[in-house]
């Protein structure tokens, strides 16, 4: 993206896009996350997996308290509240890079932001049908920077991929500006993995600028593309064989104009997004 955003937050952390990519690391605190459940969902884990990926070059931690796995059922919010605030408030004290958190109930994201939460993602884009409006208000309440994803049931689409999201963000911004949500604090997502096969996500991939813009608006992209199946299905790889494929589509989505990479392997990501700042002279 061309615009630069800058973020300061009441704890005085701070965040900047436009000036160079910037590393989202994955921290999944569930027993059932299709790559990594299980392996931080204890307060010590957790908080040495999240030192890791800062030290490694993670310019922010998205935590997550609910997998969000193929065919996964929804937990109610309290039960994912219940899971989510002590980690939430032990990386809150000790964390040094912004926090976002990873959910798509509006009471969740409420209690995430009372509670220190930097930034929120969505990975209904302020859609979850259960739900109507209430994502949006609670990101115009608290003013915090919100990922609206794009997201659908099922993986077919009547006409154009790329026009069917372009109608989507349309309906999130609309629901966002009804909301009073802040345009400046709305981060894009197309969503890889989610509600497309394996030739729409590769589909999205070749055509991601056409996303950059809606109705000539610019907007900050972020890409997750970590480990996932599409990755698997296209070079028949398991998810623990994934890391230098992900770097590959994160190469391509930065010169593609992606602002933010969402990944599991902080330092090798970090390293090839570096140097493709670098080359593409946005350092």
């Amino acid at each position: 993206m061309t615009a630069i955003r800058k973020y300061t937050f009441a704890d005085g952390k701070e965040l900047t896009l436009g000036e160079r990519t910037l590393v989202m690391g994955i921290l999944n605190v569930t027993p059932d996350s299709f790559s990594d459940g299980g392996r931080w969902n204890t307060r010590d884990a957790m908080l040495r997996h999240m030192e890791e990926m800062v030290r490694d070059g993670a310019d922010i931690i998205d935590l997550g308290a609910e997998s969000s796995r193929p065919g996964f059922t929804p937990m109610p919010a309290a039960e994912e509240i219940e899971r989510l605030l002590p980690f939430l408030d032990a990386l809150v004290a000790e964390c040094p890079v912004p926090i976002s958190v990873d959910t798509f109930k509006a009471e969740t994201a409420k209690a995430a932001a009372a509670h220190g939460a930097h930034m929120l993602n969505d990975i209904w884009g302020l859609q979850y049908a259960a739900e109507p409006g209430a994502m949006a208000k609670v990101a115009a309440d608290c003013g915090l920077p919100i990922v609206v994803m794009h997201n659908q049931d099922g993986k077919e689409y009547a006409g154009d991929i790329i026009a069917s999201m372009q109608a989507f963000f349309r309906r999130s911004l609309a629901l966002a500006d009804a909301a009073g949500v802040k345009r400046e604090n709305i981060i894009l997502d197309p969503g890889i993995g989610f509600g497309k096969d394996v030739a729409g996500n590769l589909e999205v991939m070749r055509r991601q600028r056409e996303l950059l813009t809606i109705d000539g608006e610019e907007y900050p992209l972020l890409l997750g593309t970590s480990r996932k199946s599409f990755i698997g299905a296209t070079l028949d790889l398991p998810v623990e064989e994934r890391m230098e494929a992900t770097g590959a589509t994160c190469v391509l989505g930065i010169e593609r104009g992606a602002g933010i990479v969402r990944v599991h392997d902080v330092l090798p990501i970090a390293r090839m997004v570096r140097m493709t700042d670098v080359i593409l002279r946005r350092h």
